[in-house]
């Protein structure tokens, strides 16, 4: 797992005249491994047990996807766990801020035969030959009417006994959509964030970030083809799911 150096996420300390919607540019990658772990419930765990999971799929001569990669954590948690068999990592972001930040990491770590790193959006990707392929809390950034055609790609271009990861925020449809916003909003201030920060930040994803319901999530999986997926970890609001061919 990369040893990064955490900047304190300060982004949305001070008002702001006008909060401008969230992009992952240059002030979030500066910040972003401290502000991921103090806004996303449980992401330390799930990033552990995303490399327990890699090491039962992942298969000889195969590919595996971090689609949505940022600065990479999934990426070189997998790297990082001893998996015996060779393959080949393509990790995937849109925004080159974060691509430029994970060429930087890994230039000198790794192989170039085992990782490729891509600037594109993950829509664009064609995936094949996958063994395992990771959604680490970007189909949520993804436009509504895009995410039927990326899980439907995911699940032609896995090999039979392959996995998806789908790590998530989700909504509810009863009272307890509220009760797990409170949870939630109980632990940034836990993570020392102020309210004027919560409201900024609140505003800034608003358009940007789309949750959906469990329900919704499984919906899609069975209609591209999965006949296996649940949930494996919850913290509050924060699901992630994993689906097998």
């Amino acid at each position: 797992m990369m040893d990064y150096m955490k900047n304190k996420d300060n982004i949305y300390q001070n008002r702001l005249h006008k909060v401008e919607d969230f992009s992952f540019d240059e002030n979030v990658v500066r910040v972003f491994p401290d502000m991921i772990e103090r806004s996303v419930p449980g992401y330390s765990d799930i990033l552990k047990s995303i490399t327990i999971l890699a090491k039962k799929f992942i298969t000889q001569s195969s590919n595996v996807y971090d689609l949505g990669c940022s600065m990479g954590a999934v990426t070189s948690a997998i790297l990082a766990s001893s998996i015996k068999h060779d393959y080949k990592i393509l990790a995937v972001d849109n925004s080159q801020a974060m691509v430029d930040e994970l060429k930087d990491v890994f230039q000198d770590k790794y192989l170039s035969n085992s990782l490729d790193v891509i600037k594109d959006d993950v829509c664009n990707i064609q995936v094949f030959n996958a063994s395992f392929v990771i959604l680490n809390f970007t189909l949520q950034f993804i436009s509504k009417e895009k995410r039927n055609d990326l899980i439907n790609n995911i699940y032609e271009g896995l090999n039979p006994g392959g996995a998806l990861i789908i790590s998530e925020k989700i909504t509810f449809d009863d009272d307890l959509d509220q009760c797990q916003k409170e949870y939630h909003l109980m632990f940034k201030k836990y993570n020392g964030y102020s309210d004027l920060e919560i409201s900024q930040k609140r505003s800034a994803l608003e358009n940007i970030l789309i949750p959906e319901t469990t329900t919704d999530h499984f919906s899609r999986l069975k209609a591209s083809g999965f006949g296996t997926f649940h949930i494996w970890h919850q913290h509050f609001n924060f699901v992630s799911m994993i689906a097998i061919k």
